[in-house]
């Protein structure tokens, strides 16, 4: 993610939403269909199951926010660790949903909604800590799809940031000026 500078608490967010987002997508890309829906073991969940419950919370954490409280009550949590979509195709439409949701209720907010107050299962939250809880929340479950997606592609696996054994270039070119710090 190329950092831009700024001190907008929505301007900063909203790129790094996109970020787990595209890093999500970048390890699915890497990983066969039969691959989506693999567990490593019976306590597991597999990568679909995963998007499936990132897409009902993204649903119900978004949608009439800040207004609505978070936790709609028609969501059946349990069901989104059952059954997930029987494609890739499904599931990326699924996928893609949920951003929508994330992304339509962002790009609906200002810095003045920050400090207005919203809920999440009836708690009390600032919108900026209700945000910040959500991003929290992502980027664990990311990490759960990239560790999911690398387990299964071993040695076929294509870093999603310095791979290993390229430090020491990557701070060549920082030193060189060729990747920017600012």
């Amino acid at each position: 993610m190329a950092l831009q500078f700024t001190t907008s608490y929505l301007e900063d967010v909203r790129p790094l939403f996109a970020m787990y987002k595209r890093q999500g997508e970048a390890a699915m890309a890497q990983v066969s269909d039969a691959d989506l829906t693999a567990v490593l073991d019976p306590e597991m969940n597999s990568i679909a199951q995963i998007v499936k419950h990132m897409t009902g919370n993204m649903r119900s954490r978004w949608t009439g926010f800040p207004e609505a409280d978070g936790e709609k009550p028609d969501r059946n949590r349990d069901s989104e660790f059952e059954a997930p979509p029987a494609t890739r195709e499904a599931l990326m439409t699924l996928w893609n949903e949920g951003w929508a949701c994330v992304f339509a209720a962002l790009d609906r907010l200002t810095d003045a909604d920050l400090a207005r107050e919203t809920f999440i299962r009836g708690e009390r939250h600032s919108v900026m800590q209700a945000i910040n809880r959500q991003i929290a929340h992502y980027s664990c479950h990311l990490g759960q799809i990239v560790f999911l997606a690398k387990h299964l592609q071993s040695a076929n696996w294509k870093s999603l940031s310095v791979p290993r054994g390229g430090s020491a270039s990557f701070n060549t070119e920082v030193a060189a000026g060729r990747k920017s710090q600012r």
